[in-house]
């Protein structure tokens, strides 16, 4: 059969290009090689706990953010809801236990009263923050600045910069290799609409409803599918072949008239013949994937709120971190002094657990290669120690952490890599550092387009999402040309 459009990954950006075009009339065809959409917007269900796989906060969600206009498109407005998250994050090391909170006036008079000395740069950086997009209309005067630079310029005080950057993990794993006009364009995101936001249910919410949105539209969302090779003729794309995930089964062919894809980048140069695959490899050039993240997922036989844990979300930064210097190198260091975030979902009304229980997640730097020379009972028994790692940690910092937990699951880097065949596990696309973020990918063949993380806007959920609506705004512009 032959559709108007091809998309290959039903990650966010995959969902709502699709979602968009099959609104505007296009017969689409969307292929998943997992058995749910969302790529990393998904959840699992276990033991009656309901586990989020990636959103922890949404930032924007305000009049003037593009998602929210997005999101009144496709009517997601009226169909998911979303709960405002209740404070920015808790940064936590040996010297400081701060609440940020999502108002920037707040934020700056704590720091102020916390920090006497440092006024000039705390002002410094709020003003780089909430003005960015007019700092980014001013020429170009050398090279940019990374996010470590720039905090080395206005502040002394190495606590202060890490407290300031104690959610670098959302973006990057290094402040000194992170873009500042990327960190200043998504963090800022998270201030200027007065708070983020959770999907009551779970990521999985909405990228069940953007599936259903394109089947309602006379599209087909086809889950359990693995796309094997990219069709081409001349200059254009032609199909795609593709076949069942599990098993050794026939492949099928689909025609199109232009492909979406939702797949990493370096992965789409593999599905490409040869030549064109070729071509696309070298206009990557030397780009770099980002981080992963390792992830333990945790169930709790009581609301850990209702126990005195005082926040949603709450980064823990090893002592051996005295200086953004050190960010990076704990990055790669033992799970036993890594730096990580726990998020409580309790402090929402997530529906995520059974009434009167909870669910929880420690989130931390992760890289594919530190586990791919594991063999399998290796590999189970290095995540069992993670886990218990992570939970005694926790003990120590909330009272009765550990007899609370009734549950727990640790996905890793390799995890992310299998379930979005992203390298290395990716989670950010490309590495957003001062010479790659930003970069647009140019495709190799007229109608293939590109709408994921590894694109233009960045990755997280708002970097998918905007992809997602751009490409499929481009493409019907092409349209009517």
């Amino acid at each position: 059969m032959k559709y108007d459009v091809i998309v290959v990954g039903a990650g966010l950006g995959g969902l709502i290009a699709g979602a968009k075009l099959a609104k505007e009339g296009k017969s689409v065809l969307l292929v998943e090689q997992h058995d749910r959409p969302g790529g990393c917007a998904t959840t699992f269900n276990r033991k009656g706990f309901t586990m989020e796989v990636g959103l922890h906060e949404m930032d924007g969600l305000h009049a003037s953010d593009m998602k929210w206009r997005i999101f009144r498109d496709l009517g997601v407005d009226t169909k998911v809801q979303f709960l405002r998250v209740p404070e920015f994050y808790q940064f936590v090391n040996e010297r400081y236990d701060v609440v940020i909170s999502h108002d920037p006036s707040d934020v700056c008079q704590k720091l102020i009263a916390l920090f006497p000395e440092e006024v000039p740069g705390i002002e410094a950086y709020f003003y780089q923050l909430m003005n960015i997009r007019k700092i980014m209309k001013q020429p170009i005067t050398g090279p940019e600045k990374s996010a470590g630079e720039f905090l080395d310029s206005i502040i002394s005080n190495e606590d202060l910069k890490l407290i300031l950057l104690g959610n670098l993990g959302y973006f990057h794993d290094d402040p000194y290799t992170m873009s500042l006009t990327y960190y200043s364009m998504a963090q800022s995101s998270y201030y200027a609409g007065g708070g983020g936001n959770y999907i009551k249910g779970g990521s999985q919410v909405l990228s069940d409803y953007l599936a259903g949105y394109i089947n309602d539209h006379g599209g087909k969302v086809l889950l359990n599918h693995l796309v094997t090779s990219i069709l081409t003729e001349d200059s254009k794309v032609t199909g795609i072949r593709y076949r069942k995930t599990a098993g050794l089964q026939d492949t099928a062919v689909a025609q199109c008239d232009l492909l979406i894809a939702n797949a990493s980048v370096p992965q789409v140069a593999r599905l490409l013949p040869d030549e064109k695959g070729k071509i696309l490899e070298e206009n990557i050039g030397g780009l770099q994937p980002g981080a992963s993240l390792l992830t333990v997922y945790l169930g709790f036989n009581q609301s850990l709120k209702e126990m005195g844990n005082p926040c949603y979300s709450t980064f823990v930064f090893d002592r051996s971190v005295k200086s953004l210097s050190d960010v990076s190198i704990n990055n790669r260091c033992d799970y036993d002094t890594r730096s990580f975030a726990f998020v409580d979902y309790s402090h929402v009304d997530s529906e995520l657990a059974p009434p009167g229980k909870g669910v929880g997640a420690v989130c931390c730097i992760d890289y594919a290669k530190d586990w791919e020379a594991l063999d399998r009972e290796s590999y189970k028994r290095k995540k069992e120690e993670v886990a218990k790692t992570f939970i005694s940690r926790l003990g120590k910092l909330i009272p009765g952490f550990q007899q609370a937990v009734e549950y727990y699951e640790v996905g890793t880097a390799l995890t992310v890599k299998r379930y979005t065949l992203n390298p290395g596990g990716a989670v950010y696309g490309f590495a957003h550092t001062p010479d790659q973020s930003g970069t647009t990918v140019e495709s190799p063949l007229a109608n293939l387009h590109f709408a994921s993380a590894w694109t233009k806007t960045g990755g997280g959920y708002s970097g998918a999402i905007m992809s997602g609506y751009l490409c499929a705004m481009g493409v019907l512009r092409e349209g009517r040309g």
